[in-house]
């Protein structure tokens, strides 16, 4: 990388992580191309940003956000994990770290809160957004059915008894 391209990186992750909510840290040694390339795939899928970095770019990249508490944790080969959903990212890595452990979750900020490994693996058994909307939306309607529900029920039960009565005397 020449300079312009590192300054361009340096830019480029530092906007991404500004407007994150969760920044998380991981060692990756060992994963191979099929690996890494499952996993950005199942990162961007969840609507998270995964991208392996260069320990003295990351440190210059979140120097100025919110995340610079978590310059420590750069060390050895290292990548970060950063998305508007503080779950999504925290769900996927963790996932993806119980199947291989060549990814270790080092640790990662919410906001101004520093997570550790056993923050981010409670982080990562909660619902997401989407996951706690149509549970919202689901509470919301279930009321709404089963009025309708009531509000049937005695014509249906009006319309059986005729329906009896009409039998037996045809009988």
């Amino acid at each position: 990388m020449n300079r312009t391209q590192k300054k361009e990186w340096i830019e480029s992750t530092g906007a991404s992580v500004k407007d994150a909510s969760i920044v998380l840290v991981a060692h990756y040694k060992g994963l191979n191309v099929a690996e890494m390339t499952d996993l950005r795939v199942k990162v961007r899928a969840a609507g998270a940003g995964f991208k392996v970095t260069k320990n003295l770019l990351a440190k210059r990249a979140i120097a100025e956000t919110p995340y610079e508490k978590i310059t420590e944790l750069f060390k050895g080969p290292t990548a970060i994990a950063y998305s508007s959903d503080p779950v999504a990212a925290a769900k996927v890595l963790h996932e993806f770290s119980k199947k291989n452990n060549k990814l270790v979750l080092v640790g990662g900020a919410f906001g101004e809160t520093i997570l550790d490994q056993k923050s981010i693996a409670q982080l990562a058994v909660m619902p997401s957004l989407d996951e706690l909307r149509a549970k919202i939306i689901a509470m919301l309607q279930t009321p709404a059915t089963r009025i309708a529900g009531v509000l049937q029920a005695p014509a249906g039960q009006l319309a059986r008894v005729f329906n009896a009565y009409a039998t037996k005397d045809a009988a």
